[in-house]
């Protein structure tokens, strides 16, 4: 009797909505997540940055389960303090999404036109 074998996809694709501009004045705008751990919560809390600003907590946080954006393999604090607000928040509420509540849809605004709609998470991986 075979079984259905059962995945759990830990990384997740992204488009933010603006995008980083880099110093060549390319857009960066996707990218991929990953599920955070318990390792990663203690460590940032042990960040000097975060330690001595704790509005740096997020952001931190981030640049440790970004695993990619556009061209950048690895996403530094730099990188993402270069990032506008807009897509600061998308990137929260992201990673809200995927770590704690589950739900798979996220709302989004076209930065063209400014409608708004949702848009189902996809996985980084199908099987």
């Amino acid at each position: 009797m075979s079984r259905k074998q059962d995945h759990l996809y830990t990384e997740f694709d992204f488009t933010l909505p603006r995008g980083l501009i880099d110093s060549q004045n390319r857009v960066h705008r996707h990218g991929k997540m990953r599920l955070a751990t318990a390792k990663d919560e203690i460590l940032v809390q042990k960040e000097r940055k975060v330690q001595e600003t704790p509005a740096y907590g997020d952001l931190v946080m981030l640049s440790r389960v970004i695993t990619r954006l556009g061209s950048f393999n690895t996403v530094s604090l730099d990188v993402l303090e270069g990032l506008l607000l807009h897509d600061i928040a998308y990137l929260r509420e992201f990673y809200n999404r995927i770590n704690q509540q589950g739900n798979i849809h996220i709302p989004t605004q076209c930065p063209h036109c400014n409608t708004q709609f949702s848009v189902e998470l996809e996985l980084a991986e199908k099987p």
